[in-house]
């Protein structure tokens, strides 16, 4: 009998200590795993912040959360995206906001010439205006962090030293740029940055209307060979990344925290990051030999002056939406005045 219960006792020592040690093997929750669309390059800046920003979250979720990051637009493209979000082809989701014009009315407000000269002075004016206003363009989808390229101006096969000089030049742009371009007296033309190398390539546009960072990111410098710091006229596009809304109420609150925390620490490592890609693809092009044509304050101002009726345009085309368009540009105008 004593035999019998030395045999249990060791059978139940046993079973506790192989528990021990292959309990954690079975009883390890799968990590939850999403999907991520991003429209850049493989090797850009921004391609490398998204994939970053996907491993922070993995490192401070112990690996609960597993992202994988589809560059290049492989699994949805740019002007795809959002769409992509809300129906789920993709978690998450990178693009502009242009890409889809109309689909965020009170958000154009950011795309006007405001006289942005800093990406990371944009980045934190649109990040203050979601927060300010919290359009409801954006309620079916959870917004992770926003952000803004540099000034955009033009890079070109001609010169443009003057206003007169844009007169007729097809100019690749995307959402209410095409607007500066044609109050300008160029020809917009409609694509997204993949498409644009090519088309510049061919002839089939003369320029492209960028922040700096493309001559380099997207290899624009080798295609055009001249860029005009036109400031006056410039504009600064925003950004998004979004998570579908279904798949962001499915997290547990802990992992929101997380994911809420990394994403306002993105805020000011991406504002910062365009600035420094936009120093990158001025030396870029001018290594290329191309050259930089820097407008007259004079210039700069005619520049300005002529696309300020886009400033009203937009007031008017919000108050038909019912949309607080004034207090919206005011904010803007005023917030950047103060963050540069």
């Amino acid at each position: 009998m004593k035999h019998w219960k030395l045999v249990s006792l060791f059978l139940c020592l046993s079973v506790v200590v192989f528990s021990f040690f292959v309990s954690p093997a079975f009883t390890q929750v799968k990590p939850i795993e999403l999907s991520y669309s991003n429209f850049f390059p493989p090797a850009h800046k921004h391609a490398i912040l998204s994939i970053e920003w996907a491993k922070e979250i993995e490192k401070r979720t112990n690996g609960r959360v597993k992202i994988t990051v589809h560059t290049g637009g492989t699994l949805t493209p740019a002007d795809k995206c959002y769409d992509g979000v809300v129906k789920g082809i993709s978690d998450i989701g990178f693009s502009v906001h242009a890409y889809t014009r109309g689909r965020f009315p009170l958000f154009e407000v950011v795309d006007l010439p405001l006289g942005s000269r800093s990406a990371y002075a944009s980045t934190k004016l649109i990040n203050e205006f979601y927060e300010k206003f919290k359009p409801k363009e954006f309620d079916d989808v959870k917004v992770m962090y926003l952000h803004c390229h540099g000034p955009a101006i033009y890079h070109t096969k001609k010169a443009i030293r003057k206003l007169e000089d844009l007169k007729g030049m097809k100019i690749r742009c995307t959402g209410l740029a095409t607007r500066i371009v044609i109050l300008l007296g160029g020809t917009p033309v409609a694509m997204t940055m993949p498409e644009t190398y090519d088309s510049l390539r061919r002839g089939v546009t003369d320029g492209t209307l960028n922040p700096q960072e493309a001559l380099q990111g997207f290899k624009f410098g080798e295609v055009v060979k001249f860029s005009t710091e036109s400031y006056g006229s410039a504009n600064a596009s925003g950004f998004f990344i979004v998570m579908n809304k279904d798949k962001w109420n499915s997290l547990p609150p802990d992992i929101q925290k997380i994911i809420e925390k990394v994403n306002e620490e993105w805020i000011e490592k991406t504002g910062r990051a365009w600035d420094e890609i936009d120093k990158a693809g001025r030396e870029f092009t001018l290594k290329l030999g191309n050259e930089i044509i820097s407008l007259s304050k004079e210039e700069n101002e005619r520049f300005a002056k002529t696309v300020r009726p886009l400033l009203d345009e937009y007031v008017e085309n919000m108050k038909k939406k019912g949309l607080p368009g004034e207090e919206a540009l005011k904010f803007c105008m005023d917030r950047l005045t103060k963050l540069q």
